[in-house]
């Protein structure tokens, strides 16, 4: 081996060395009593921030999982005493769950899709510093935020338009949204405006630059509108109920789920006749089954889009 070879290995192993014993420094530096007391406190502070966050969950998946005429005892915190899945089978069982279930999911998926690209296109005309009416229109959308029609003339414009027992109520409405919209419209202002110049000089035109260059630097605020437009659709039902409620072919989960829990709620022999019909199964346990059937979809889903929903939720709400 020639000498600059021989040097060079002797300046990576001094090197090494130097950053191992950088490390071990590091390691064995003494914690400040003020830093070892911060960390104690935000540990315990998290601990109790996470035990508080996840209690209610845990406590109503152990009710929803034991016997209902045990869980009126009390005392059920984290686990099941009489375990049994027949608040679930009184769920699942009730008439046009199934079929709930599938326009839920529907209109959840349809409903998610038709709103994003509507809120992205109409930000990314908005968000455009050449456009002359971005201030009147962000104003008026600001104004419909605040300002609502009213519930019967909302009916009365649904009904002319021929939204009415059709699925189109559930996803038409909710394809522009104030608020979504100026979310998106904030974060792509941040863009830096050299990557459409550049574009533009490369002869791309406003749709170019909306699909290949926009929107892939917008996928943090894309995934945060679309966890707030899945939620909402999925856990609404009241539009089912108003527009949709002869159509038994297009109810929905949630709505389903509200009858049930109305209907072992108000009723005083609901209890025991459901006794008589799936076992011992009470208003109670059944409500915590029912719960814990329409969170668990966005429990799933939500650890998938979290780290985009943090970033695009705080970029996308600060205004410069």
């Amino acid at each position: 081996m020639d000498s600059v070879g021989m040097k060079t290995m002797s300046a990576v192993k001094t090197k090494s060395i130097t950053l191992e014993k950088t490390n071990t420094r590091r390691k064995h530096k003494k914690i400040s009593g003020p830093d070892l007391a911060f960390r104690i406190c935000n540990g315990i502070f998290m601990l109790l921030f996470v035990i508080i966050t996840l209690y209610p969950v845990l406590n109503t998946l152990a009710i929803s999982l034991n016997d209902g005429t045990d869980a009126l005892r009390g005392g059920i915190h984290l686990v099941p005493r009489v375990f049994t899945w027949k608040n679930y089978q009184t769920v699942l069982e009730k008439d046009n769950l199934i079929a709930g279930a599938i326009v839920t999911v529907a209109r959840t998926v349809i409903g998610t899709l038709l709103a994003l690209v509507t809120n992205a296109i109409l930000a990314f005309i908005v968000s455009r510093k050449n456009f002359m009416f971005a201030k009147p229109l962000s104003l008026f959308w600001v104004i419909t935020m605040y300002v609502n029609g009213g519930l019967i003339p909302t009916f009365l414009l649904f009904k002319s338009l021929g939204l009415t027992n059709s699925f189109a109520v559930y996803v038409v409405p909710g394809m522009l949204s104030a608020f979504n919209m100026l979310v998106i419209r904030t974060y792509m202002r941040g863009i830096p405006d050299s990557l459409e110049e550049s574009a533009q000089l490369d002869g791309a035109g406003y749709t170019t630059i909306f699909l290949k260059i926009i929107s892939p630097l917008c996928k943090p605020v894309y995934a945060t509108v679309a966890l707030f437009v899945a939620v909402g659709q999925w856990n609404s039902w009241f539009d089912a109920m108003l527009y949709n409620r002869m159509r038994s072919d297009l109810t929905t989960l949630q709505y389903e789920l509200m009858k049930l829990l109305s209907s072992v709620t108000n009723q005083s022999a609901s209890a025991e006749s459901m006794k008589n019909s799936t076992g011992t199964v009470t208003p109670t346990s059944v409500r915590a089954a029912a719960t814990i059937i329409t969170m668990l979809p966005i429990i799933c889903i939500y650890p998938f889009l979290q780290r985009y929903f943090v970033t695009g939720l705080t970029l996308g709400g600060v205004k410069e």
